[in-house]
């Protein structure tokens, strides 16, 4: 600020600015001193120089300001620098995903009459095995696959392969994994004192993410989202042992893990990825958080008098949560790198296998046939590749940044809480129908805590409804606390079935044929009634259905559309009845209050139709 009183003006910012100021400054208060303004006096010469200096300083001020804002910033590191304060992780690189049909053959065995595969000789296929196509590009499976296991979430495809003298001969087995564009790497790194908040640095090109971490002891190091983040899903192999209640619908059990040996990956340039890791000390890994009174007032004015203030609970919880430091060890570190345009390969391309992961079930197997089963292992992709890219422009960074502060991963509505059900892994079992709502409360039922209803079903090998086990269920009351406001009370349910028939009556157009027209009304009631088609709660508009029957070609018109309820276990269907009657308003069936959904069972049995004379 000027000691006197001058008319001094903050608002110039560019060369011309500055000059023209600086002439009607020295105008106005030296007008004795100096007068001479032409180009080439020296004055002038001083007062250019200054606009220089504050232009290029204005400059540096404006773009350094600029780059403080995602919106605008320009410089590629900032970017990824703001990107990770908004806690999104940019991609530098889009993998490919494709699926991938891995066959076996199996000898046939005789028992008593019949032939069946001989399981004996099935293979396993063990996780991270990789898939070349012709060109190079290779392909990696995340999850094992074992030839002799067939469950709903993992089926195994059947035929007979080889027939002699009327007999099958070898059995042919197929089953598919979902992969991606990526190559596994290793690097070690070494550490001897520990650090607080170490941290290293991986320069690759086209980096996926961290596979996995393990030190020289053995001990596995997990990756978070960031090092305040102790507990981790824990996925535990779905046997009988670990669990009583084993069912094929849930292939691993969802627990909560607290783990003191983690880290956090930060992509700082399209090729630096950086790890850091904690602060405690290796010898002292409990991570017990114990609130402190001190700390209430911390950091604010007056401490503990401002009781009106909002205080963070950050200020309670100064203890040793983040981790501890790697010391006198090695960690192992796998990482996957790939995609790219170049990894969107086309079909019947992935076609080469590595066989290093591969192995028997059994020991004891005869070698010829063992020799023959081994080579008949293949793989091949019936589609394209799609989704390889060259990883977040910086402008999808900034997007998906402000999107992603915005959502942090919390599930604040109802809808977010649906979401989160259905999107949960399916190795943790598979939800195929959710509803959620609040619960219906009588007229002198008061709720105190906001409580959800989260009605689910799942499928069975058949792809028909059924309802969710215990297991599944737990899972999913795990997979969802992670994401729960703590206020809200998710109870998880089931959802009614409610099986259905359909019986029709046509009037057929002259000149067509009677069986044709009904297999083609059949067939559209059939796609209609798909199950994947149908949510929870989704009414029967009958109007609908006339209209898409009246579009067949060869019917005149539509006489009678009939929609008949069938229930009773002993025949296959739900043990639920319901009065379909009583449920039509308006050419309308609508569901029961309690969240219910309709299914034709049996389609092939269950949609019935017959022509009738006009």
């Amino acid at each position: 600020m000027a000691t006197t009183n001058r008319d001094i003006k903050y608002i110039n910012r560019d060369f011309s600015d500055f000059r023209q100021r600086l002439i009607e400054f020295s105008k106005t208060y030296f007008p004795q001193t100096y007068n001479d303004f032409s180009e080439a006096s020296p004055g002038m010469m001083f007062m250019e120089q200054v606009s220089y200096v504050g232009d290029v300083l204005s400059f540096y001020l404006d773009n350094q300001f600029q780059e403080t804002f995602i919106q605008y910033a320009q410089q590629i590191n900032n970017i990824y620098e703001l990107a990770y304060m908004f806690g999104y992780k940019p991609k530098v690189t889009g993998a490919a995903q494709v699926t991938i049909d891995f066959y076996q053959q199996l000898p046939a065995k005789q028992i008593g009459v019949d032939y069946f595969p001989d399981y004996d000789y099935a293979l396993t296929i063990n996780e991270n095995t990789t898939i070349s196509s012709i060109n190079g590009i290779s392909f990696l499976i995340q999850d094992k696959i074992d030839f002799s296991i067939s469950s709903s979430q993992d089926p195994t495809e059947v035929t007979i392969y080889q027939i002699s003298n009327n007999t099958p001969q070898y059995y042919l087995l197929k089953k598919s994994r979902n992969a991606i564009s990526s190559t596994i790497n290793t690097t070690t790194f070494n550490f001897t004192d520990p650090i607080p908040y170490n941290t290293v640095t991986l320069s690759v090109n086209g980096f996926i993410k961290i596979l996995d971490v393990i030190d020289s002891d053995g001990n596995i190091w997990y990756e978070v989202d960031h090092l305040g983040q102790e507990m981790v899903l824990n996925p535990i192999k779905n046997t009988n042992i670990n669990d009583p209640n084993k069912t094929d619908d849930t292939p691993y059990l969802l627990r909560l893990k607290k783990v003191a040996r983690r880290f956090a990956t930060r992509i700082i340039s399209p090729t630096l990825i950086t790890m850091q890791f904690g602060v405690g000390s290796p010898s002292d890994i409990t991570e017990e958080i114990t609130p402190n009174a001190d700390n209430v007032g911390l950091g604010l004015p007056f401490k503990q008098d401002k009781l009106t203030t909002a205080y963070s609970p950050v200020n309670f919880l100064y203890t040793s949560t983040y981790g501890i430091a790697p010391s006198n060890t090695t960690l192992t570190v796998r990482y996957l790198t790939g995609g790219g345009v170049s990894s969107n390969v086309s079909v019947n391309t992935l076609t080469q296998l590595n066989t290093t992961n591969t192995k028997f079930n059994n020991i004891n197997l005869n070698p010829i046939t063992a020799n023959y089963i081994f080579n008949s292992l293949a793989t091949n992709n019936d589609e394209a590749a799609s989704g390889g890219n060259s990883g977040d422009t910086p402008e999808q960074i900034r997007q998906n940044s402000l999107a992603f502060v915005a959502s942090q991963q919390r599930s604040v509505t109802a809808d977010d809480y649906l979401i989160r059900a259905l999107s949960m892994p399916s190795n943790y079992g598979s939800v195929t129908k959710a509803y959620i709502e609040q619960p219906k409360l009588t007229d002198n039922q008061v709720s105190t805590i906001e409580t959800l209803n989260l009605y689910v079903l799942s499928q069975n090998a058949d792809g028909q409804l059924d309802y969710a086990t215990k297991t599944l269920k737990n899972n999913l009351r795990t997979y969802i606390s992670q994401y729960r406001i703590i206020g809200d009370n998710i109870e998880i349910r089931d959802a009614f079935i409610i099986n259905i028939a359909v019986d029709f009556e046509i009037i057929i157009l002259p000149e067509y044929n009677n069986n044709k027209v009904l297999l083609s009304c059949i067939s559209a009631l059939q796609n209609y009634f798909n199950i994947s088609n149908w949510q929870i709660n989704q009414p029967i508009l009958l109007k609908d259905l006339y209209i898409l029957l009246d579009k067949i070609k060869g019917v005149q018109t539509v006489k009678n559309i009939s929609i008949i309820n069938k229930a009773g276990t002993t025949l296959g269907y739900s043990q639920y009845a319901y009065d379909i009657t009583g449920a039509i308003q308006n050419q309308v069936i609508y569901p029961s209050l309690d969240p219910s959904i309709f299914e034709i069972k049996y389609p092939n049995q269950d949609i019935k139709g017959k022509v009738v004379p006009l």
